[in-house]
């Protein structure tokens, strides 16, 4: 994983635990792929470490929905995940 999908992945536990200390059960988190062509089939830039992050903090990936969207970056595609406290 580079520096930028474990800075990711560090945000996303931080999000998480903070959630937690919130005193929350439910966190409705948006990543978004780091790859900018999105159309190759292949694993998707720095979403799982960021997934694995978040349920490293005892949240369970419950639901979840992607987006593609066009910005000046290029096409990226957002996933809005809904996790669950275990």
């Amino acid at each position: 994983m580079g520096w930028i999908n474990d800075a990711k992945g560090n945000t996303a536990g931080k999000h998480a635990r903070e959630a937690i200390q919130a005193g929350n059960s439910v966190l409705v988190y948006k990543l978004i792929e780091a790859n900018t062509n999105s159309k190759a089939t292949a694993p998707m830039t720095g979403m799982a470490e960021q997934i694995q992050a978040i349920e490293a903090e005892g949240w369970r990936l419950d639901k979840m929905a992607a987006a593609e969207g066009k910005a000046l970056s290029g096409e990226r595609v957002a996933l809005v995940c809904l996790f669950r406290r275990m």
